[in-house]
């Protein structure tokens, strides 16, 4: 009955809002009906509607799956500081990192469904249900760790939230052990994620000891750049309070990430250029391109420049501590990493093939707008989590003021004759 009363007050909170929030909804609405309506064409033709071939068949919605499974485990960032050096700033807006998290996994899970083109095979993904071919298959172990990741995450946001309405305080015993688990959930959610990459031996692209950590690097980078952005809206547009300090904490932290991030990748250039072998094919394509074909040579170099920008920015303590540049190398750092992961890892690794053709994969028009109906979705569902985690935690929303105003309500309700 309580946990009812806790949904009706949720609702109450997400129904409520000014012109802004809801110019906001409205225009996540359109553009989830307008990526609707280009999924619906894939799911009445198939996935010949994508641009994915034999030669190529990852793309771009494997490419984003990627990218989100990075923005989950950057609540990693957070809970570090505030727990294990209990750090009272970050402490108070770790929440926020976790609901990112549950939305990111499921805007993971969403990437899988459409990627596998009938969602009705999904089913195959359900232990003692599908067939999952656990424990050989690496993705049925990418499911279970972002399905675990994902259950320690809502547990502790709704336990938080829950207890916050009623006016009680949170149980420690349980919540603190659930969040400390978080952290080795984080790394193993993406590290399982590079093993499907790294565990190919005729993909040589991906084939690098080096492809974990440097997916753990740049995850580190991507979702506390978000945070960083998000943090600043909050609190110009609610009542949301977060101190400079804890954001330029972030921003130092995410400095390490890049430095290690960069100093990978400059191991893996000399490896490969300076052994020059057969496998620089895959390299050659990623920098130069192939024939007349040098989009992926664009994205690939636009990726190096805006990430090498903002790790720049980041470092000189100056432009790190100023917001405007501090928001500008965000910006940087999460299109450096989105171009990384959704475009620049996946399609070199397949290009060219086994059989040494080249098929030059860009995105079809369908999987972009598929792309789009899944980020609005996600985005949706992380501004309705977080205005009501903003109006329980720092607007004072309970039980109470929800039946104070109910009563109030009733009283100056009309009565008919």
């Amino acid at each position: 009955m309580n946990f009812l009363r806790f949904l009706f007050g949720c609702f109450k909170i997400i129904t409520k809002g000014g012109r802004v929030y809801y110019s906001s909804l409205f225009f996540l609405l359109v553009l989830i009906v307008w990526g609707g309506l280009g999924y619906l064409d894939q799911l009445q033709n198939g996935l010949i509607m994508t641009n994915m071939r034999d030669s190529v068949s990852w793309g771009f919605y494997i490419g984003n799956f990627t990218f989100l499974v990075g923005v989950a485990a950057a609540a990693v960032m957070l809970v570090i500081p505030a727990y294990i050096y209990d750090w009272k700033p970050i402490k108070e807006i770790v929440i926020f990192g976790e609901i990112l998290a549950i939305c990111a996994v499921i805007m993971c899970l969403c990437f899988i469904v459409v990627d596998i083109g009938n969602p009705l095979r999904f089913w195959h993904m359900l232990p003692f249900v599908g067939t999952m071919n656990f424990p050989y298959s690496i993705l049925s172990w990418d499911f279970f760790v972002l399905f675990a990741y994902f259950l320690l995450n809502i547990v502790v946001v709704t336990h938080l939230l829950y207890k916050q309405f009623f006016k009680k305080h949170y149980n420690k015993s349980i919540i603190l052990p659930l969040v400390l688990l978080s952290i080795p959930a984080a790394i193993a959610i993406h590290t399982v994620t590079a093993f499907l990459y790294n565990a190919l031996p005729a993909r040589p692209y991906w084939n690098s000891a080096l492809l974990a950590p440097r997916f753990l690097t740049t995850a580190f980078c991507s979702g506390p750049a978000v945070l960083i952005l998000l943090f600043q809206v909050l609190r110009k547009t609610t009542k949301f309070e977060i101190k400079d300090e804890a954001i330029f904490t972030i921003a130092e932290l995410m400095v390490y990430a890049m430095f290690i991030y960069l100093f990978f990748t400059i191991s893996e250039f000399f490896k490969e250029f300076y052994s020059n072998t057969e496998h620089i094919v895959y390299w050659d394509y990623l920098l130069w391109g192939a024939e007349k074909n040098k989009e992926i040579a664009i994205y690939s170099w636009a990726s190096i420049i805006m990430g090498t920008s903002a790790f720049i920015l980041f470092l000189i303590p100056k432009t790190r501590k100023n917001l405007l540049t501090l928001n500008i190398g965000a910006v940087l750092i999460y299109f450096s990493v989105y171009l990384e992961k959704g475009i620049t890892l996946i399609i070199p690794g397949f290009t060219p093939d086994t059989l040494g053709q080249y098929f030059f994969y860009v995105p079809s028009e369908t999987e972009i707008r598929t792309a789009a109906m899944i980020f609005s979705g996600g985005a949706l569902l992380f501004t309705f989590i977080s205005k009501i985690a903003i109006a329980i935690l720092f607007e004072g929303f309970s039980i109470d003021s929800l039946e104070k105003k109910a009563i109030t309500e009733l009283k100056n309700k009309p009565v008919a004759l």
